[in-house]
């Protein structure tokens, strides 16, 4: 039965990649409709022929492997519990230490450590993909820093939560979920906090700005928005992308105001403030508060949702999963497979909440800054940086889009009545 659902696993896997391919390279439409022919939105008009072809083969091959790499992580978890590879490992887990925190760090390390030989594949083919069209620069020595550093800092969160869990699972049985998400609150709230002046700092080297005069301009943006910050941070992007960006992110006395310093060389002084009007917007308007609060809201429905199908599937498939039972560690790929489905299938309705923040914050900095040009430039920009579809398939939107399209973002602008306006 186990091998059995390894292949149908390996099967269903193959046929989905498939149909994803012919939706993207066959069936889907991401030009613009005909009557937006020439106007700011049309690609045509301020990208060359090549960037436009560039673009539809790097959004295609992007949105590939994108969509290939959630359903591959649900078929690594189903291999490793068919396989029996879970079990294993929580027997050698138990086999060194008799204590809970000792067997989730032991147990916690083989399995990311085969997770991560498992998924290197797709993260390489990204980035080669990624320096094939001049989206990144970055040198494999630098990329593989990163990638550890990502691997270390999950490992070490992974650690903290899964002890947590499986030790509230084992105390109450029946409402672990609640305990989870009461121990999750804090933690979630406490890595907001401090990513901005621990985390951050681990990938990149953080300087204050050294434009004075564009750092005056956009902390007198700041202290009008009521923005606790007193310095602009650039950061050294260069070496490893040709993309551009900016945010302000941090809670308190963690807020921080980033530019990267792609976007001081590429954008003028007007369409950089249009970019930070927009980031401040998020702080004016509460949207990270506001995220917070709705992804513990989402979490607490989520964990009791998780609890209820862990307990049903361990019991009904125990041997075929070989599962030694659903508060052993021997679940936690189980778990975690089944909070990669929760997350992906909710994604279209997280993301539609993202876009509407996203739309209000546009939407603010025209208003603040009532610079209708820097903006449709300022976002030409950053579609020939990224090489993005202006008009992406729908399907692509609905699962990846956190921010309006490029066609929607540019129509806005363009349609936007400034005060001297009549």
């Amino acid at each position: 039965m186990s091998r059995k659902w390894a292949i149908r696993g390996i099967l269903l896997y193959i046929l989905f990649g498939l149909v994803m391919y012919a939706y993207l390279f066959v069936w889907a439409d991401s030009t613009i409709p005909e009557n937006l022919s020439g106007s700011v939105a049309d690609p045509s008009t301020f990208m060359t022929e090549r960037e436009l072809v560039l673009s539809e083969e790097y959004s295609n091959i992007r949105y590939f492997l994108s969509f290939l790499s959630t359903p591959y992580e649900w078929l690594f978890y189903l291999i490793i519990l068919v396989t029996g590879a879970s079990k294993l490992f929580e027997n050698w887990a138990q086999k060194i230490s008799r204590f809970h925190a000792i067997q989730s760090v032991i147990y916690v390390f083989y399995l990311s450590v085969v997770s991560f030989i498992a998924i290197f594949p797709f993260q390489y083919i990204s980035h080669r993909f990624s320096i094939k069209y001049g989206i990144s620069n970055e040198t494999f020595q630098s990329w593989m820093k990163d990638e550890m550093i990502d691997f270390w800092i999950g490992y070490i969160s992974m650690i903290i939560i899964v002890a947590a869990i499986y030790w509230v699972m084992k105390k109450s049985p029946k409402r672990w979920w609640f305990y989870a998400w009461l121990l999750f609150v804090p933690y979630a709230t406490f890595f907001v906090f401090i990513q901005p002046i621990v985390i951050d700092p681990l990938y990149n080297d953080f300087t204050s700005l050294q434009d004075k005069e564009l750092e005056k301009d956009i902390l007198a943006m700041a202290e009008e928005a009521n923005i606790p910050a007193e310095h602009v941070y650039q950061v050294n992007m260069s070496d490893k992308t040709n993309a551009m960006n900016a945010y302000v992110n941090g809670i308190g006395s963690s807020s921080r105001i980033v530019l990267w310093d792609t976007t001081l060389e590429k954008l003028s002084k007007d369409e950089i403030l249009v970019i930070m009007a927009h980031e401040m917007a998020h702080y004016v308007k509460k949207h990270l508060y506001i995220g917070v609060a709705g992804y513990l809201v989402a979490a607490l429905f989520g964990l009791w949702l998780l609890s209820k199908l862990l307990t049903r599937i361990s019991h009904k498939y125990k041997d075929t999963l070989k599962i030694t039972n659903w508060n052993q560690l021997s679940s936690l790929p189980l778990l975690l497979a089944l909070l990669s489905l929760m997350l992906f299938f909710s994604s279209p309705v997280s993301n539609v909440i993202a876009r509407y923040q996203e739309k209000s914050a546009d939407l603010y900095a025209l208003e603040l800054t009532q610079d209708k040009e820097a903006a449709v430039s300022t976002f030409q920009k950053l579609t020939q940086a990224g090489l993005s579809q202006v008009n992406p398939p729908t399907l692509v939107k609905w699962f990846f889009y956190t921010h309006p399209t490029m066609l929607e973002r540019l129509m806005m602008v363009d349609e936007f009545e400034t005060s001297d306006q009549p």
